[in-house]
Order: structure tokens, then sequence, then C-alpha cells
């Protein structure tokens, strides 16, 4: 079965594209305070554009020079409160484990993690961290020095869009502030999808990119989807 791409006028526009999502988000974390139950399948982050979009997304990014000067993590105030007793990362850890089960503080007391950046699985969460696709440092350097501290935590906690994953300690840390012309997943399966997420993060938010970003994603683009 085959199925054709809608002209652009019948395309949801960026706005209402991530309209929907937050309603989505909002949905699903009304349901947090239920007690957990094993889930059957590992979840993931929202999905992010086509290829196509994503074609068409990065080359309407402003290219720029990055400069982190005067950068400090506590810029970005994370993690937040999402539901209940659960922050941020408990509620990715929920999203992204399988058969994940909580304890009265929401911390994640059991499950299945499979950190897709370096394709390895984990059934202990301390295991993990959870990624900022585009780095807060990153962010930074791309316009978000200028930001409110209030737009700097919704960036720093947003579940709306695929900006938050759990993955490998080790595989986050390898990859620090780096940008994609400087890192990518060693798991080359997922190359595609982490492209198209960080060039929708940075669409989002109307970050710039630097020419090797933008050469390095387009490769990506090219190469891996």
């Amino acid at each position: 079965m085959t199925t054709s791409t809608p002209p652009p006028s019948a395309r949801p526009t960026r706005r209402a594209r991530t309209a929907l999502r937050r309603t989505a988000v909002a949905l699903g974390l009304a349901l947090a305070g239920a007690p957990a139950v094993a889930s059957a399948a590992q979840a993931l982050p929202p999905a992010p554009p086509s290829v196509a979009d994503s074609r068409t997304m990065l080359a309407g990014l402003h290219v720029g020079y990055e400069d982190n000067v005067g950068y400090d993590r506590t810029e970005f105030k994370h993690w937040i409160t999402i539901s209940g007793s659960c922050d941020t990362r408990e509620t990715v850890l929920e999203r992204d484990g399988s058969g994940v089960t909580t304890d009265s503080t929401c911390h994640a007391t059991g499950g299945t993690w499979r950190s897709v950046y370096d394709d390895t699985t984990f059934t202990n969460s301390s295991d993990l961290d959870i990624d900022h696709v585009v780095p807060l440092a990153e962010a930074w350097g791309s316009g978000a020095n200028l930001w409110t501290d209030a737009k700097r935590e919704v960036f720093a906690n947003d579940l709306s869009i695929p900006q938050l994953i759990a993955v490998s300690a080790s595989s986050n840390r390898s990859k620090s502030d780096q940008d994609p012309a400087e890192w990518q997943p060693p798991a080359s399966g997922w190359r595609c999808e982490y492209a198209r997420s960080w060039i929708e993060v940075k669409d989002q938010y109307d970050l710039e990119v630097d020419s090797a970003e933008k050469t390095a994603l387009t490769g990506m683009l090219d190469t891996d989807c």
C-alpha cells in the first residue's frame, strides 16, 4: 500500500503541528498520575518531520557564527515537575522504557531501556542520561542567550518535540555539547532520526546553525535517510 504526500497547502503549519503535539503531551501527562503500569513496548520521543520537510526546515535556518561566551548550564532550569512527583527526567524514563515501574516518588525502580545512540540495552535507570538532542550550550550559542529565563526553562524540558531522549550515560557524555559536524550517534541506524530531530528543534526555536553543522546535517539527510 502506498500513500501520497499531501500538498503543502494541506499540511498543518508549524504552529499547528506544535499545538497538536503539546495537546498530546498534555493528555499523556494527565494520565501520568495513575499508578505505573508496565508498558507493552518501548515508546519513543515525538516523531520528527519527514526527510522532505526536514530539508525545507534546514534550508530556512539562518547560518550564523556560534558563540558560547557566557554560557552556564544553570541558565536552563531543569528538571522541573511535570505531574505529581514526576519531574522531566522520570517522565522521559517512563516514556522511553518498556515495563517501567516506579515508586511513590516516581523514581524508576525497574524496566528495560534501549539506548538508540549506541544500540545497547539497560535494566538500571541509573545507567541512563536524558539527552538534550540540541545541547543546552549549543542552544545558548545559537540564540538562546537572548531568551528569557522562562523560555530557556521551556526549552530544557520540552516534551512536545524530539528534544529529550533517554540514552546511555556513556553515549551522552561522549556527545557532550557537540553538534552533528563533531558527533553523530555511533549506531548508524539512528542517524537519520537524529538529524531530523536536531533540525526540527532548531526550526521550532528559531536557532541558528553554523556552516559546518548545516553541511553535516545535509550529508546525514543524503546518506543516512
